[in-house]
């Protein structure tokens, strides 16, 4: 199994002690390789979002991140604006403790906030939640999951990369099996090589979110 996985990958950087330098080589380097996004913090949005234009390399910024414990009106606030600076796809890191807890009702709630304010936007926008799939469950993640899918969102997601814990094949593949074909799924966390980021697409993501996307296609057999 042989594929480009470069319009695959949302090329990242999400560390605090974040250079304008490096977020120049990032986009740079998401431009000349065919990346799918440029992920980011929210502070650096706008200065993507200017590097990028008429590319087609897409902004991801996070919301919410790393830990998911803002409250939701908090959380739709800094993805709008995000979404004024030049966002067009939002990764946001749903309420783990929440989850823990069973208060899936509040989980459901801010999905389905996510998925109206994409439903507002007047630009086309991608919504992606972060599920932290190493603090859940079996069980959980299939709920989470499920509500995502129920609440017409357009991914769920592995991980931060933050946790105690990256993305699995076996997580990728549960997350593939339980919201069907239709959504997407995103793989992040722990992803360094060509090897690891064709075992998450065999199991099913079909979107890659790494700090290695350089390493991993230029050392892809062709």
């Amino acid at each position: 199994m042989n594929i480009n996985l470069a319009p695959m990958i949302d090329h990242t950087i999400l560390k605090p002690n974040i250079t304008d330098e490096q977020i120049h080589r990032l986009c740079a380097e998401a431009k000349e390789y065919g990346f799918a996004a440029v992920c980011i913090n929210p502070c650096y949005v706008s200065l993507a979002a200017s590097l990028l234009k008429d590319t087609g390399v897409k902004v991801c910024t996070v919301i919410g991140f790393p830990l998911g414990a803002n409250t939701t009106t908090a959380k739709i606030f800094e993805a709008q604006e995000a979404i004024l600076a030049g966002a067009n796809e939002l990764d946001y890191v749903l309420n783990i403790s929440d989850v823990m807890n069973n208060r899936l009702d509040l989980v459901q709630r801010e999905m389905e906030r996510f998925a109206q304010l994409r439903a507002s936007s007047t630009n086309p926008i991608v919504v992606k939640v972060i599920l932290e799939t190493c603090y859940l469950t079996d069980e959980q993640v299939i709920k989470v999951c499920q509500l995502a899918k129920e609440a017409g969102l357009d991914f769920v997601k592995t991980s931060t990369g933050f946790g105690t814990g990256g993305a699995t094949p076996k997580h990728v593949q549960l997350m593939r099996e339980t919201i069907g074909p239709t959504m997407g799924v995103k793989a992040a966390g722990g992803i360094r090589s060509y090897e690891d980021a064709l075992a998450m697409v065999k199991a099913g993501a079909n979107r890659i979110g790494t700090s290695s996307g350089v390493a991993i296609v230029t050392e892809q057999p062709f």
